[in-house]
């Protein structure tokens, strides 16, 4: 079947589960994707970043993800833009056959946010293309997307989360507001954006953060916001960045074998799934494929020196992340769902 937009798997996933939205930078990745997507019968989103596409060149992707919407055409699949920051970038990927963008305004004043998201909407639309956005800001390091140290914020989490969703501003240091209204979404804000905007889902700064040294603890995931927001917006696909686990299978690995990642910690698979019984329509996964990978590099570099076939190390790493990419569909519940994302 041809591509899809996001539409119908978000309106079937609502409350119920989240669909995978797997970034993607070579053919290895892309195959292990579809092989893991395929054997789970889930639907899938392919997101290319603006680095990727500066990476590998937007012509390849495209032609290999034709070729696995060919392989696979029982599965719902959508191409997705991720952290698309211009409109002008978002204009180059609808005409390049992206059936769903991101326009990350995020970093810019809420206004300049709103009136950059509603010029994209209106022009994608016009192209049935879905428009996520995003409000609030992400902690950690990603490609050109940066925020405050995770756990810090995480930290803030723990004491004054639900002071702050409920308003209890008396209870919150200044200091502590002044860093929630930066880097947590608003749902008053939320409301009025969407209303603006026009957006299909939006991305929510929920205590989450982009990389793999996310925290060094077990990170305080802000829920009920999302049950806030659902509140004010019933029924609107919220989106949920910066959810790689970082799996410790694949730090040891890493480490074991001459890398040097102590203390890196990522989102516990239980907030993955509570999050997808709480309104999070999409989670974005990015550094756990990248950690499957290098790991499995390392692992066959080290114990076989003398190898240089890249065959004999990418197709272990392409194993790796299929196995990964399998175990995450069944935490965030979209394996078996295929069908289901399919109707109307």
């Amino acid at each position: 079947m041809p591509l899809v937009n996001t539409r119908t798997m978000f309106a079937q996933a609502y409350g119920q589960f989240a669909v995978g939205a797997f970034n993607v930078n070579n053919m290895e990745l892309l195959q292990a994707i579809c092989e893991a997507v395929a054997d789970k019968n889930a639907p899938l989103i392919l997101q290319i970043s603006k680095g990727a596409r500066q990476y590998a060149n937007i012509k390849y992707l495209k032609a290999m993800i034709d070729v696995a919407v060919a392989e696979y055409p029982h599965l719902p699949i959508a191409v997705h833009c991720d952290h698309g920051d211009t409109f002008e970038l978002i204009k180059e990927c609808v005409e390049d056959g992206y059936t769903s963008v991101m326009i990350d305004g995020s970093h810019h004043p809420y206004e300049q946010n709103v009136e950059l998201t509603h010029q994209v909407v209106e022009y994608a639309h016009q192209h049935d293309v879905t428009v996520e956005a995003e409000l609030g800001k992400l902690g950690g390091v990603e490609e050109e997307v940066q925020g405050m140290d995770a756990q810090k914020l995480s930290e803030m989490l723990h004491t004054h989360m639900n002071d702050f969703i409920d308003g209890k501003w008396d209870a919150i240091p200044p200091e502590v507001i002044e860093t929630f209204k930066n880097y947590l979404t608003d749902p008053d804000q939320a409301v009025d954006f969407v209303k603006k905007t026009g957006c299909d889902s939006l991305a929510v700064a929920c205590g989450t953060s982009h990389g793999a040294y996310k925290f060094k603890h077990k990170p305080a995931i802000a829920h009920r916001l999302f049950d806030k927001i659902r509140e004010k917006l019933p029924g609107f696909p919220l989106v949920m960045h910066g959810s790689s686990a970082v799996y410790r299978e694949f730090t040891d690995l890493i480490n074991q074998y001459g890398g040097d990642m102590p203390g890196a910690m990522g989102v516990p698979d239980e907030d993955l799934r509570e999050a997808g019984q709480r309104g999070v329509c999409k989670v974005n996964i990015d550094t756990d494929l990248r950690m499957a990978m290098t790991a499995k590099i390392r692992e066959v570099y080290a114990t076989k020196p003398g190898e240089f076939d890249p065959r004999k190390y990418l197709g272990p790493a392409r194993d790796a992340v299929r196995e990964m990419v399998k175990h995450k569909l069944d935490v965030l519940g979209c394996a078996g769902k295929a069908a289901l994302c399919l109707k109307a």
